[in-house]
């Protein structure tokens, strides 16, 4: 109990002192004209309240990923929440809000076209080929998902809504639309009532927890880490089937410590805020609160099964995340849980589906200036929405490694790319570029040692990590220090 209430002390007293201090090195102008003034166009410029805008920016990058990954990490016993906080505070909230602040400051603009601004044509390229894949893989990957759960309902057995072809189909005619349709026809109205859902659900979950689950992580846990004759090793095992924490443990809890993804929503709120000041409420907050929903979740995974790990094992081999979800709500909120659990693992990823293939829409519009009457949106949205559903055929797994190993690429790429606009301010670059580092370091082990990168051993991969992040840096802070000198120079 004292993890989780520290955990969350944690998270608040972040977002009280040290997103000002970000805020700061941001530059920020309340008085400058936004992007929705300047542009309002009625489609994606559009007015929205910051109220409004921090309940869709909120669900636009939580989703079900707060709930599934955590849960998965709980295997890893409490230093999932001890990664959440960390990765949160220090990675995962500036990653957003500087995702949003670049957006904002430069006309809503998607992260190719701010990569081209920031380096040059070929980072841009690398950028455009980046989002475009994890977008299309989120896409997907929220399509299949919710697909097989809704097919797999008791409800629906034996009536012809417990096909998969059939909701896969009634997916991707709600993502059409979405993608499609002007942002204030469905995604305004609809988004903030379902981003309250998850608050409601959260909160709910997390006392029912607090009060009645079997195994409330201790400080004392952790010292399973360092002797392992300190926990029983049946009902608490830290480190599954020998798997190493580094870099596992970051590749599996990605939302709500740090994730790529949430970047490429960033354009969607940055072309309907009507004041800079409203961009760290609306991304540093949603991604502080993205890690409480981490949090709540990953402490159920870890507490409210009796039989530890194993328990939580079985369950996930029997129906996956998604099983425990039910379990957990069903067993702990009663009968209203049940209903929120199915809500949570259906509709909330479709939340993030649609908005996924709309950033894709935006950043297709910004890299080949396409003008966004109706006509083009047809053929920009039909062509993508006709692919994703070729892609439901191909194994989830497969899917999902790759949209994991995406998604840290990209979330390293933006941390690089606001390394480069402190830079440029000679501002305190450091709260961007070390996180830089340790992502750099954490995706190249990864792909090193993962069956779809080059398979090497960890001791081999843990060392070219590390020296590929710090030529990293080195070659970021030398080129800027070049091209100010020229500057001086030219002056």
């Amino acid at each position: 109990m004292l993890i989780f209430f520290g955990c969350l002390a944690l998270l608040v007293v972040a977002y009280k002192f040290y997103s000002p201090f970000v805020e700061r090195q941001a530059g920020m102008d309340e008085h400058a004209k936004t992007p929705q003034q300047r542009f309002n166009d009625g489609v994606d410029y559009v007015e929205v309240s910051p109220i409004k805008a921090f309940l869709i920016q909120f669900l636009n990058v939580a989703g079900v990923g707060p709930i599934f990954g955590p849960i998965l990490g709980a295997l890893y016993g409490p230093i999932a929440l001890v990664w959440i906080v960390i990765g949160n505070i220090l990675g995962g909230a500036v990653h957003d809000y500087f995702s949003g602040v670049l957006s904002i400051k430069e006309d809503g603009k998607s992260l190719p076209e701010i990569a081209g601004h920031y380096f040059n044509v070929f980072f841009k390229g690398l950028m455009l080929v980046f989002t475009a894949m994890l977008l299309f893989f989120v896409g997907v990957v929220f399509i299949m998902s919710p697909a097989g759960l809704l097919s797999n309902l008791s409800y629906f057995e034996g009536t012809f809504l417990s096909g998969n072809t059939f909701w896969v189909l009634v997916i991707l005619l709600y993502y059409f639309l979405a993608t499609l349709l002007p942002i204030d026809k469905i995604i305004t109205k609809l988004y903030p009532a379902f981003g309250l859902l998850m608050i409601v659900m959260t909160v709910s979950l997390a006392v029912a927890l607090l009060f009645n689950a079997p195994h409330l992580p201790m400080p004392a846990d952790f010292l399973a880490y360092f002797d392992h004759s300190h926990y029983n090793e049946e009902l608490l095992q830290p480190n599954p089937n020998g798997l190493p924490v580094w870099p596992l443990l970051f590749v599996t809890i990605t939302c709500g410590a740090i994730s790529g993804f949430h970047s490429t929503q960033a354009p969607i709120m940055a072309r309907c805020l009507t004041n800079e000041k409203y961009v760290r409420p609306v991304y540093f907050g949603a991604m502080m609160s993205e890690g409480v929903v981490a949090c709540v979740w990953a402490l159920a995974g870890i507490a409210a099964f009796p039989g530890g790990y194993v328990e939580l094992k079985q369950v996930l081999d029997q129906g996956g995340p998604g099983l425990v979800v039910n379990q957990i709500a069903t067993s702990y909120l009663g009968v209203m849980g049940g209903v929120m659990a199915i809500i949570a693992v259906a509709v909330f990823p479709i939340t993030s589906g649609d908005t996924a293939f709309r950033s894709l829409r935006l950043t297709m519009v910004d890299a080949f200036n396409i003008p966004q009457n109706l006509r083009n949106r047809l053929l920009l949205s039909v062509p993508i929405l006709v692919i994703a559903y070729f892609m439901t055929k191909i194994d989830f797994t497969l899917i999902w490694r790759y949209f994991a190993f995406s998604n840290m690429l990209l979330s390293t790429s933006v941390l690089w790319l606001a390394t480069k606009y402190l830079l440029d301010r000679n501002a305190f670059h450091w709260i961007v570029s070390l996180p830089a580092v340790i992502g750099t370091s954490v995706t190249f082990s990864y792909i090193m040692t993962a069956g779809i990168g080059l398979g090497l051993a960890q001791e081999l991969s843990r060392p070219i990590g590390i020296a590929v992040a710090i030529v990293c840096l080195i070659a970021v802070v030398l080129v800027d220090r070049k091209y100010k000198l020229a500057a001086a120079a030219a002056a």
